[in-house]
């Protein structure tokens, strides 16, 4: 297991009226996180917010090309990113334990905070297809060619973990530095893992390991 420090590249916020940063996504173009009663976007050129959703946001976000998934305790909602209007709800897999959120391939991936499980479920029905057991509290949840992330907050630390996708076991730890905590997590397809900041209304993007990066410097 490889193990480093984080390397914050930049920060966002704090945001205006915001108390909690939660889940955080990424659509392609901006970057969007769960404020407790509404679900904002933030331009990562400018930092500032571009829109907001009145929608209840309490934890993980997520995006599928198309529509954002949003936790709002113990449901998850499709969101129409255009309109805000809720599409279609199914039930979160821990009834409101739930904390991170993320979309690859047709399903969910969904934390399960204390319980230190991740959970893949059915996007349409919410049934849980299977279960990985993490060793350390769990925030976000991010998939990025092929490798599955999640963010921890336990205790006093917070760090990013890769984890195999078929067995749990971690391949790779990015520590962040004291007082610094994930409360979610979203990459941006590229060299950024973006990290919501919990109480300090802030989002990080942490620089993506290079390790986690080899195969696209070989092409």
């Amino acid at each position: 297991m490889k193990r480093s420090n984080a390397e914050i590249v930049q920060e966002y916020g704090p945001f205006a009226d915001i108390a909690h940063v939660a889940g955080v996504s990424h659509d392609g173009q901006h970057i969007w996180f769960a404020a407790g009663e509404t679900l904002k976007a933030v331009d990562p050129d400018s930092g500032a917010v571009v829109r907001s959703l009145d929608v209840a946001a309490h934890a993980g976000t997520a995006f599928d090309g198309q529509h954002l998934f949003q936790i709002a305790e113990d449901r998850i909602q499709k969101i129409d990113p255009a309109t805000g209007v809720v599409l279609a709800t199914i039930p979160a897999p821990s009834g409101g334990a739930d904390s991170g959120l993320a979309w690859h391939e047709g399903t969910l991936w969904v934390g399960e905070y204390r319980a230190r499980r991740i959970h893949q479920i059915d996007a349409q029905t919410g049934a849980i297809l299977r279960s990985l057991e993490s060793n350390r509290f769990v925030t976000g949840v991010t998939w990025v060619d092929g490798e599955l992330w999640h963010g921890t907050w336990e205790g006093d630390s917070s760090d990013l973990r890769q984890l195999d996708p078929a067995t749990g076991a971690v391949l790779e730890v990015v520590d962040l530095p004291a007082g610094v905590f994930v409360s979610g997590l979203e990459s941006d397809g590229a060299e950024r893992f973006y990290c919501g900041g919990a109480t300090t209304c802030k989002i990080r993007a942490v620089r993506r390991p290079r390790r986690a990066m080899r195969h696209e410097e070989a092409s």
